[in-house]
């Protein structure tokens, strides 16, 4: 984007987004789906229980490999209403957004929810911004010029190829997550606090050893070491890959602001933010997360609203004369891949 068209994009202020805010409440999409999230919640837990109750009955058989890679889909459709939960999608009383996010992120998945909502709240705040998104801070991959240049040994020779990597790194995503977990519930500061706000510490530490203790105890009960280790091992990759291929195409390769960049609520959110079209499938496959730009606009929107807001905030981008970005699923990861390899030419060309 140039600089005259992000110039021309921060030119009109203040009431944009509250006119946008009272057609989207007037036309009723900020009401909750309990009807909606109710089968939601019993067809994924359902599908989530019935198999690994599979895996139990299936038992020392190479039967559990496939079984790995179904289980991998499965997990990351209840992350999924962990991130809903996450944003009280589901309730509008914390309590029992908490609880369903302590259910499905530390006990089914593995993953601390109070680390992830911190880390995702900081994300809504500030997307794309290189120093306040946890998501696009220098780290396996850099996504800015300055993070390029501070790059040194293995981490540079990955910088020059980092958009080759990008998928076989998110294999290893999922133990990352799972680290990043247990960092968040023990790690400390110098001066003796904790290093993340974590509401119910006690409580997210003893699920995610129930999770550990279920998983592996499963896994031994009903298959040897062997077949264990391999069905872990697929399972934790392809948990993370489509964890990542998921969250991959919202917003990389979309504007990077800066501090300099004034820019209100309505058009960080939307000039950062990449929607992806595609029918139900994608809405499905990418637990409504294609539709990016509206749940960054109303991050408390239930999800199965924001099929039904988009021709809404669409079209009041048109009519503000804000870029509204949407690709299919392959181009925007065509996209991402591009800014990946972009940002790493000065070192292939140094």
């Amino acid at each position: 984007m140039s600089s005259s068209t992000l110039a021309a994009s921060t030119a009109r202020r203040g009431s944009d987004y509250a006119r946008l805010s009272r057609r989207v409440a007037e036309a009723g999409l900020l009401h909750r789906r309990p009807g909606w999230y109710t089968a939601c919640i019993v067809g994924t837990l359902g599908t989530f229980l019935a198999g690994w109750a599979l895996v139990a009955m299936v038992g020392d058989s190479w039967w559990q490999l496939p079984l790995a890679v179904v289980m991998a889909v499965a997990t990351t459709q209840v992350a999924f209403l962990g991130h809903d939960a996450g944003h009280r999608q589901m309730f509008r009383r914390r309590g029992h957004s908490e609880a369903a996010g302590l259910i499905a992120g530390n006990l089914a998945v593995g993953l601390s929810y109070g680390w992830w909502v911190d880390k995702h709240n900081r994300h809504h705040a500030n997307p794309n911004h290189a120093d306040e998104d946890p998501d696009v801070g220098a780290g396996a991959l850099v996504w800015t010029h300055e993070q390029v240049m501070a790059t040194r040994g293995f981490g540079r020779w990955m910088a020059r190829r980092q958009a080759f990597l990008f998928f076989p790194l998110l294999l290893l995503e999922g133990l990352a997550l799972h680290v990043a977990s247990i960092r968040a519930l023990t790690d400390r500061e110098p001066g003796g606090g904790w290093r993340v706000p974590v509401r119910h510490r006690a409580v997210e530490a003893l699920l995610l050893v129930a999770h550990t203790v279920g998983y592996v105890g499963l896994l031994l009960a009903v298959m040897s070491p062997v077949k264990a280790l391999l069905f872990a091992v697929i399972h934790q990759a392809l948990w993370g890959l489509y964890m990542g291929c998921a969250f991959a195409p919202n917003h990389k390769g979309m504007l990077m602001p800066t501090d300099e960049d004034d820019l209100d609520y309505l058009r960080k959110q939307v000039l950062t933010s990449r929607n992806v079209s595609g029918g139900w499938f994608v809405d499905l496959a990418l637990g409504g997360l294609n539709y990016q730009i509206e749940h960054h606009l109303f991050p408390n929107m239930p999800r199965g609203n924001l099929r039904r807001v988009q021709p809404l905030v669409k079209a009041y981008c048109i009519e503000q004369g804000i870029s509204y970005a949407e690709t299919g699923l392959i181009d925007s990861y065509r996209q991402g891949l591009a800014h990946l390899h972009e940002v790493g030419r000065p070192l292939r060309e140094g």
